[in-house]
């Protein structure tokens, strides 16, 4: 389960509403996905950090069909531009044909299915802030 993983953090933090990444505590990089270890120095000392609540569109992909189990469409994907990284997303509550390039959004987690122990499970996602 989460809660047994170095990911446990990441997910507490989303479940509370707030987009979270490691730092490396040897160079100070960031990195997109969190991860264990540092790409730059390859340490595997790192913190937690909390990204900015809000970005820009950076790309995106509307999905109309073969969506699994429970996910209703069309469903609309993006890469997110935040706190210099590219977070791939999914877009909450987004017209189709309104969504586009540059666009501002903000942080909005998606819980999907709970997880084995019945526990809330969470996803990135946006919802695109009016102009």
């Amino acid at each position: 389960s989460a809660d047994q993983t170095k990911l446990h953090e990441f997910y507490a933090r989303l479940a509370d509403g707030r987009l979270a990444t490691t730092r490396c505590a040897g160079c100070g990089a960031t990195a997109w996905p969190p991860r264990g270890f540092c790409p730059e120095c390859a340490s595997d000392r790192f913190e937690w950090v909390d990204l900015p609540r809000e970005g820009t569109v950076h790309a995106f992909s509307v999905q109309e069909a073969g969506l699994p189990a429970g996910f209703e469409g069309p469903r609309v994907f993006a890469i997110v531009k935040v706190g210099g990284h590219r977070v791939f997303s999914v877009l909450t509550g987004a017209e189709p044909g309104a969504v586009r390039v540059g666009q501002p959004v903000a942080l909005a987690p998606l819980r999907v299915a709970d997880g084995p122990g019945g526990g809330p499970r969470w996803l990135p996602a946006f919802r695109v802030l009016s102009p």
